[in-house]
């Protein structure tokens, strides 16, 4: 794929000597693949900031990013070296590093973490009126669940079945973002669920061309999802935060994780790690939901081992890394 750097290249003009001399340096570096997920979501913006980051402050190197299922083949694609760098939900991650649930018999112990990077807010959207005021009332329902291998399926089956609800329940629909926003749109859904850091596009332009209702969890069921999943979290969407949306709405989040396989040299892991903290007002740019890529949000969030690159820079920083989460 064109990486970013290439982009920026052709999109303004340099002197004639300096674009040749730059095309040279591109030529001879090596490129990097980043795993994102659909482009409807926060994965594919957010690495594509990080690609344009590593291409800018990590020598030697580029990177581009590549359109996928998101969380689930993701880590296939890091276990199988086809990506060296993926976006990956937490509980994603964990089920995967531990070969349990969806991962029960693939277990991928040689998953590392450079960093958690931000929450993913489960939002659970529907047209205002259609009657839809919370998950009980999505029985017998037609309802978007996630494109299939997605984090946004797994966290919305764990949500549904920890409160009593299956597939049997109601029609469940496997569709990305973009899908899930234009089958509600028509009429071909009532409802549909994202776990993405918010806001999102795909609700954006939804929300620019109805009126849209977010559906909240109350405690018990956001209690009865942590039993299951312990990487939940309670998280509020802000009122305001899309068109219509007046009043504040209770749900979960889960962090996202920037994961490589554990055979990353360390340089490389701790050069990408240093530049992307360096350098996160780029992504924050891009993205508002970079504004929680902290060394404190990742510290305090990532569930498996940290790759030994990025484990010497937190190291360096002073960062109290916890025991679970050195290799």
């Amino acid at each position: 794929m064109t990486t970013f750097i290439n982009q920026r290249l052709r999109a303004f003009a340099a002197p004639a000597a300096i674009a040749l001399a730059c095309l040279g340096s591109a030529a001879q570096a090596q490129e990097l693949s980043i795993a994102t997920g659909g482009t409807g979501g926060v994965y594919y913006p957010y690495g594509g900031g990080l690609a344009e980051v590593i291409g800018n402050h990590v020598d030697g190197y580029t990177a581009s990013v590549e359109v996928t299922g998101a969380s689930v083949e993701n880590m296939a694609l890091i276990q199988r070296g086809e990506s060296d760098m993926a976006l990956v939900l937490a509980d994603t991650l964990f089920q995967a590093y531990n070969g349990t649930d969806a991962f029960e018999g693939r277990q991928i112990p040689e998953a590392r973490a450079l960093a958690s990077i931000y929450p993913n807010a489960v939002q659970l959207v529907t047209l205002a009126g259609s009657g839809i005021t919370s998950i009980e009332d999505l029985r017998g329902q037609r309802v978007s669940v996630g494109a299939p291998g997605s984090g946004t399926e797994l966290s919305a089956q764990m949500i549904l079945d920890a409160n009593g609800i299956t597939y049997d329940d109601f029609d469940a629909q496997r569709l990305n973002f973009n899908e899930t926003a234009d089958a509600i749109r028509d009429g071909d859904i009532i409802a549909g669920f994202w776990s993405v850091g918010p806001p999102t596009s795909s609700i954006m332009n939804l929300a620019a061309t109805r009126d849209i209702a977010l559906i909240g969890f109350s405690d018990a069921e956001i209690a009865a999802a942590q039993e299951v999943e312990p990487t939940f979290a309670a998280f509020t969407l802000p009122a305001g935060m899309y068109d219509g949306m007046d009043e504040d709405v209770q749900t979960m989040s889960t962090p996202n994780v920037l994961v490589v396989h554990a055979d990353m040299d360390e340089e490389l892991a701790y050069n990408i790690t240093k530049a992307m903290y360096d350098n996160v007002a780029d992504l924050i740019a891009i993205h508002p939901a970079a504004n929680d890529t902290t060394v404190e949000f990742s510290v305090a969030s990532t569930p498996i081992p940290f790759h030994p690159g990025a484990l010497r820079y937190l190291e360096e920083i002073g960062a109290g890394v916890q025991d679970h989460q050195r290799p």
